[in-house]
C-alpha cells in the first residue's frame, strides 16, 4: 500500500467516532445514549454441484455531544467459488472481494438547530472493479430540512478532492496491457438521507451520495443504497439493502454500475 493509500485510511481514523451513513442525524428530544454502536452479519453457503461461500460484515458506531455530531461505518464483503482446474484438482477462486468506510463529523451552529458545518473522508478497495482503491475527502454546509417523529429528511453539499488509483491490467486478445495509474480530481460532493418509520417494528431508509468531477473527462462517483430493517426483538433487527454504484469513467472491459442485494442480521448494542 502506497503512502497516499496509508495517508487517506489516517484521515478516516482521525474522525472521532461516528455511525452508520454519512449523513446527520440530530439528536431527538428524548434522552438517550451519546455514543450507539451496531453490527450486521450475513452468510450464505453452498454444498453440491456448487460449492461457495458468501460473507457481507458491517460495523457501525454514531457519538453525539452537544453540538458535535460523528459517524464511521464499515462494510466488507468476500465470496468464495470452487473452481476445477486443467488438472482437475479443485481450488477456491474470489469473485468478489470489497471493503470500504467512511467517516463523517458535523458541527451545528447551534444546539438542536438545523444548519450544520461537515467534514467527510472515504475510502474502498473493490478487487473486481477497474480500481486498485478509490478515496474522497469533502466539507461544506448542511441542513436538517425536516424532522418529526416518524420520519426526516437530511442533506449537505460541499466541495472536495477524490483520488482514485486505476488498476495495472494484463494484455488479452482484445486489450492492450495497462501500467497501474492515478487521477485526482477536484469534486462537487452532494449527499442526502431520508428515514421513514413506517411502523413500531419496520423503518425504511434511504441514502444517496454523489462525487461530481468539476472537469467533465475525470470519474465521477454515484452511491444509492435503499433499506428496510424490520425489529425482531429489542436489539435485533433484519435488513434487507438494495446498493447501486456508479463511476463515469472505468477500463475497457469493466461495467460502470455495480449492483449489491443483500440480507443480514443487525444487533445493536
Amino acid at each position: 500500500m502506497n503512502m497516499k493509500s496509508k495517508i487517506a485510511i489516517a484521515a478516516l481514523l482521525l474522525l472521532p467516532l461516528s455511525g452508520q451513513y454519512a449523513m446527520a442525524e440530530e439528536a431527538t428530544t428524548e434522552e438517550k445514549s451519546s455514543l450507539t454502536v451496531s453490527a450486521e452479519l450475513g452468510m450464505l453457503f453452498k454444498t453440491g454441484n456448487t460449492k461457495s461461500g458468501d460473507i457481507k460484515v458491517g460495523l457501525n458506531l454514531k457519538h453525539e455531544k452537544d453540538q458535535w455530531l460523528n459517524m464511521v461505518a464499515f462494510n466488507a464483503l468476500a465470496k468464495k467459488v470452487e473452481t476445477e482446474d486443467e488438472d482437475g484438482n479443485d481450488n477456491f477462486e474470489s469473485t468478489d472481494n470489497k471493503w470500504d468506510i467512511l467517516g463523517q463529523t458535523n458541527y451545528s451552529f447551534e444546539e438542536g438547530g438545523k444548519n450544520y458545518l461537515y467534514g467527510s473522508a472515504f475510502y474502498q478497495q473493490d478487487k473486481f472493479k477497474s480500481f486498485e482503491y478509490q478515496t474522497s475527502a469533502s466539507f461544506g454546509w448542511g441542513r436538517h430540512w425536516w424532522e418529526t417523529e416518524t420520519s426526516s429528511f437530511f442533506a449537505d453539499v460541499g466541495p472536495g478532492v477524490k483520488y482514485d488509483v486505476i488498476s495495472a491490467e494484463a494484455a488479452t486478445e482484445t486489450i492492450a496491457a495497462t501500467n497501474e495509474y492515478s487521477e485526482t480530481a477536484a469534486i462537487v460532493q452532494a449527499q442526502a438521507l431520508y428515514t421513514n418509520q413506517i411502523n413500531d417494528f419496520v423503518e425504511f431508509k434511504q441514502y444517496f451520495v454523489a462525487k461530481q468531477a468539476v472537469e467533465s473527462e475525470k470519474n465521477s462517483y454515484y452511491r444509492s443504497e435503499t433499506s428496510l430493517t424490520t425489529k425482531l426483538i429489542e436489539s435485533l433487527q433484519f435488513k434487507f439493502s438494495f446498493l447501486v454504484e456508479h463511476d463515469t469513467e472505468v477500463e475497457k472491459g469493466f461495467e460502470n454500475t455495480n449492483t449489491e442485494t443483500s440480507v443480514t442480521l443487525v444487533y445493536s448494542f
